[in-house]
């Protein structure tokens, strides 16, 4: 008993559903009347022209629309490798004599000017040397002096004279030799920058092998990157880069391209690339990494409205209006960008595409266009 309840009222809907069809959705008139249903129910079937306004709007009558006309637009081929920032110059500082440092002129994170004492070793034996060896050519000086007076008269002989103007000589070399060592002992910045950490102090004995400070001039910034080997024929000198600090990614900064590798390396199909960034501020610092994005011109494309782009199970498609029609186009989004996308489909520029009223659009469904509702043709921003 309970089975033919259950059974009577599943036929029961399914009855009121087949109705319920029959009666509002015309477009299946062919098919309810071959199976016989209208007969079944006591209906009559519709006339063909309700069938053909059912397969075009539901309601029988064109469906409102706004549409937009179809541009076109130039897509980017954007390229984005993290790179390492290092000083537009940076120079490590090492003593070349061995010794006492007395006097340590540079504090860490100073400006050093170039030519600036960075570090005094202790010179004392050094300035020792160079008096000795000054005495040694007034010495050899007034030597030579003597024996030219005497020449006149034939007691000295012509290789005396060249003797002591060879001693004369070899006492200048000494002086310069000692003025050179004495030098040495005086430390100096080789370029203007800015000191890091210290790794010494005064009154540390240092020897060649050394650090005493590590200066840099980060006034501008380089950063080394590398490109897919695909691209090298794009690359040029002063091509701008966009730069963003990993550490900060909502600080875009610009860059150009300063220098290209002449070899790919073998192992990565890449070139080494370096971009230069100005650095006025001081915000960065070398060491940082960075994330940089070149954009490459590429092919030019139809641009609709992003209100166009649809949706369905098969991927994206358009609603295009063509003959009074709404024609379902699928498209292949290329690029999208703030106010247009860039699509592949088989539409061109100028075709009308719809951008609002597309809820109850079906295949060959008659439109009416609002009118004055057209926009503008979308134009491709060259942000990918």
């Amino acid at each position: 008993m309970h089975l033919l309840r259950q059974s009577l009222l599943a036929l029961a809907a399914i009855v009121i559903a087949v109705g319920v069809w029959a009666v509002y959705v015309p477009a299946a008139a062919p098919y309810l009347a071959r199976i016989g249903v209208y007969d079944l129910l006591g209906l009559a079937p519709p006339t063909a022209e309700a069938a053909e306004s059912g397969r075009r709007g539901f309601g029988g009558g064109a469906v409102q629309v706004v549409v937009a006309p179809v541009g076109t637009g130039q897509a980017n081929a954007r390229v984005s490798a993290i790179g390492d920032g290092r000083a537009l110059r940076s120079v490590t500082v090492r003593s070349d004599a061995t010794g006492m440092i007395r006097d340590l002129a540079v504090s860490p994170g100073s400006w050093v000017e170039v030519g600036a004492l960075v570090a005094q070793l202790d010179d004392d034996a050094e300035r020792i040397a160079l008096e000795r060896a000054r005495l040694m050519v007034m010495d050899a000086s007034r030597n030579l002096d003597r024996l030219r007076q005497l020449s006149g008269s034939g007691a000295v002989s012509a290789v005396q004279i060249r003797e002591a103007e060879l001693a004369l000589r070899t006492a200048e070399l000494g002086v310069e030799q000692a003025e050179f060592d004495l030098s040495l002992r005086r430390i100096t910045a080789p370029i203007s920058g800015w000191a890091g950490l210290l790794e010494v102090a005064e009154g540390d004995r240092i020897s060649t092998q050394d650090t005493l400070a590590i200066l840099s001039d980060r006034s501008s910034l380089q950063i080394d990157f590398r490109v897919p080997e695909r691209f090298i024929g794009q690359l040029s000198i002063g091509m701008p880069v966009e730069v963003t600090a990993v550490a900060r990614p909502d600080h875009v900064l610009s860059g150009e391209i300063v220098a290209l590798d002449n070899v790919v390396d073998r192992t990565s199909r890449t070139l080494r690339v370096q971009a230069q960034l100005d650095n006025a501020d001081d915000s960065l610092r070398a060491g940082q990494a960075f994330s940089v994005t070149l954009s490459f011109p590429g092919d030019t494309l139809p641009s609709v409205d992003p209100l166009a782009i649809q949706w369905s199970g098969d991927g994206a498609f358009v609603w295009a209006a063509r003959d009074g029609q709404a024609v379902r186009v699928p498209v292949t989004i290329r690029q999208r960008n703030a106010d247009s996308v860039l699509v592949e489909a088989e539409i061109a520029p100028g075709d009308l595409v719809i951008i609002e009223g597309v809820q109850t659009l079906r295949p060959g469904a008659d439109l009416q266009i609002v009118e004055g509702a057209a926009a503008p043709a979308p134009a491709a921003s060259d942000d990918a």
